[in-house]
């Protein structure tokens, strides 16, 4: 299968500007210490046209950084994100381009509470020339109905709707610059469980009237095993294993997936008893002073010495799988 998206050595940091406490001592010749915070450490990957690829992680670990560079929000600070082989974002004018949309993890964050959603969800195609004004009326009703709101919703304020039903706006507004690849960064994290299930169900169902392909970014392992086709598992800024979703999910290879498989709790269906989960042990490090070698090897039970100098390359673990791992698990 082609891929549509290819992420090619990418990372991502940033540097805070520094506080007027800061300047005057710099001023002054004291040092000043630099805070990097490395969000996204030298990522490949590849998106291929048509799939959904789930991207899981703790907080923290860099995956809406990643998904904002996809989308060309944020410009790497080294390497490239592709689309069709086009950088999405162009170093030389800045420009980004329409083709990837994005669907934020708060809807009323995105959304302007003081413009009515009809006016929200034309103005990118006004502006890119996808529709003419005078139609616009017609092409807001047209993505409107395709997320499952009335027609008469153009005329309300942000506002005025529940937490679902702006997640529904937020992804018409996207689907109206008519995108190939949708980024979405938690779009069901802050819904009640049954929205949930009716937010995965039209994002499935988008996928295929449309033929879109998607990047899901979540931390709940149970929405990322029902909508992806592929799974990448990413650690303080590093992917540390790929492959085919139900082929990770019966037997990972990498220790962090694994444990973050252990962490959730599950019913045994004999019994209907709540099976007791294991939380991962130690913290996340700070992304601003990385550990070197393997990243998980602070918090890893197999770890070795090598694993506190060596950067594991990711590896062939089977079809379509790889894991970033010197000391890759066994099936169970």
């Amino acid at each position: 299968m082609t891929s549509l998206i290819r992420v090619e050595n990418v990372s991502k940091r940033f540097t805070p500007r520094l506080t007027l406490g800061e300047k005057i001592a710099a001023a002054l010749g004291q040092p000043i210490e630099t805070r990097t915070v490395h969000a996204v450490d030298g990522v490949d990957l590849d998106i291929r046209k048509g799939e959904v690829l789930g991207l899981v992680g703790e907080s923290g670990c860099g995956k809406s950084t990643l998904g904002r560079v996809i989308a060309g929000i944020h410009h790497p600070s080294e390497g490239s994100a592709l689309l069709d082989g086009t950088p999405v974002m162009s170093t030389r004018h800045g420009k980004t381009t329409t083709r990837v949309q994005m669907v934020f993890q708060d809807p009323f964050a995105s959304l302007d509470p003081r413009i009515r959603v009809g006016e929200t969800i034309a103005e990118g195609p006004i502006a890119h020339d996808l529709v003419e004004r005078r139609e616009a009326a017609v092409y807001v009703t047209r993505w409107l109905e395709a997320v499952g709101l009335p027609a008469d919703a153009a005329g309300r304020f942000p506002h005025q709707f529940s937490g679902g039903q702006r997640q529904r706006v937020a992804i018409a507004r996207a689907l109206a610059m008519q995108p190939d690849v949708l980024v979405c960064d938690e779009p069901v994290a802050s819904l009640d469980v049954s929205i949930q299930a009716q937010i995965v169900n039209l994002f499935l169902k988008l996928r295929r009237d449309l033929g879109l392909t998607m990047l899901f970014i979540s931390h709940d392992l149970s929405v990322v095993r029902h909508i992806s086709d592929r799974v990448a598992i990413m650690y303080l800024g590093r992917i540390v294993e790929t492959g085919p979703t139900e082929g990770i999910y019966r037997a990972p290879r990498h220790p962090y997936t694994r444990a973050l498989l252990d962490s959730v709790p599950r019913l045994v269906t004999d019994s209907a008893e709540l099976v007791t989960f294991k939380p991962i042990a130690g913290e996340l490090p700070s992304p601003l002073a990385p550990p070197p070698g393997c990243h998980f090897h602070l918090r890893c039970a197999k770890a070795q010495p090598r694993c506190r100098l060596d950067i594991p390359a990711r590896t062939p673990c089977g079809a379509g799988r790889d894991v970033a791992c010197h000391f890759p698990l066994e099936d169970r």
